[in-house]
């Protein structure tokens, strides 16, 4: 069985080769040591401490094979980004130019940095191994997060972004990058990249153009993937899309790739979800495939299984082994979403 759970002290290992698997560009997970200890001791910090209103916390979870004890994948939320460090984006915008002497009109299409998502939960850190790339568990993995922000939705930002991977190369190479490169940082994508994922992001206030960049001015390369996802995030954007999450003129600042948002209640699966009360007993027979979770945060448990679930009744057999993985008893809830 493939089960969701909080991080662990004792899955640092697991964390470290997915750190290495998931390549460039992936920068929450940087292949850094001492960064991913105190990932996780940030995690297990956030899943266990009372919340007023939503900080600096992250919730970090991984995906086990519980037949095997092996970790095959990690999804995580940032509860209100920029809290603690600087949170970049670009935000495109137009400049409109008139002349009524030469009878000359041009809109002009700019790049201003900007802090505009401060406050908003972020959807981060979405790997799963290819071995495991199959039946969905890609799908359950990324979706099982949105039934842990309907459960728990006073810890996060009304607001929820996620930052979709850029265009660049198998060398983790970035024609957006390369100009800013050039003319302004002087180090490459993949150490810019790493450093960011590290948290050093002063160099960025430092270094980066203060004034709006004009877009025309760019190289046509760069201009060219403005807004544009990298091949292997485009199942993944096209998840979001259909969750209701759009991009509204806001793009990284290293490799111009979009950034989606959604307003907490306002997405597909937040609002679809359902609370039911478990009995125990044997599963009724059904082809209908449901992502499960329990309601609880510091011992979440979240996976799939195919369920019989009636509109006209607020109750849901489980199996009491499967009851046994969520961590639930009979009486106790669970929430659902149709896979």
């Amino acid at each position: 069985m493939l089960i969701i759970r909080p991080i662990r002290g004792n899955d640092f290992e697991a964390l470290y080769q997915i750190a290495e698997e998931s390549g460039h560009g992936f920068t929450s997970l940087p292949v850094n040591a001492d960064l991913l200890h105190s990932k996780i001791a940030r995690a297990e910090a956030s899943f266990s401490k009372s919340v007023d209103e939503p900080f600096d916390e992250g919730y970090l979870m991984v995906l086990e094979d519980t037949d095997t004890g092996e970790v095959v994948g990690t999804c995580g939320i940032e509860a209100a980004v920029g809290m603690e460090d600087a949170f970049y984006h670009y935000r495109l915008g137009t400049e409109v130019y008139h002349s009524e002497q030469i009878d000359v009109r041009n809109e002009v299409e700019t790049l201003t940095l900007c802090h505009d998502y401060t406050g908003a939960a972020e959807l981060c850190t979405l790997f799963l191994r290819d071995s495991y790339r199959k039946d969905n568990n890609g799908r359950m993995l990324s979706r099982s997060r949105f039934l842990f922000l309907a459960q728990h939705a006073a810890r996060f930002g009304e607001t929820v972004i996620a930052e979709m991977r850029g265009v660049s190369d198998e060398e983790g190479n970035s024609p957006f990058y390369a100009w800013l490169q050039q003319h302004f940082l002087g180090i490459d994508f993949i150490q810019a990249d790493y450093l960011s994922g590290l948290g050093k992001k002063a160099f960025m206030a430092e270094m980066m153009p203060r004034n709006p960049v004009y877009v025309c001015l760019l190289p046509e390369a760069a201009q060219k993937v403005i807004g544009e996802v990298h091949a292997n995030t485009r199942p993944a954007l096209n998840l979001l899309q259909a969750e209701g999450f759009r991009c509204r003129g806001y793009v990284d600042i290293f490799d111009g790739g979009p950034t989606v948002e959604c307003r907490l209640n306002d997405i597909r699966s937040v609002r679809e979800s359902r609370l039911l009360t478990v009995r125990l007993g044997v599963m009724p027979a059904t082809n209908t495939s449901y992502i499960i979770s329990n309601t609880i945060l510091a011992d979440y448990r979240a996976t799939s299984a195919n369920l019989l679930v009636a509109a006209d009744t607020d109750e849901v057999v489980l199996s009491p082994e499967l009851a046994a993985a969520l961590l639930v008893a009979e009486g106790e809830q669970i929430r659902v979403l149709a896979m």
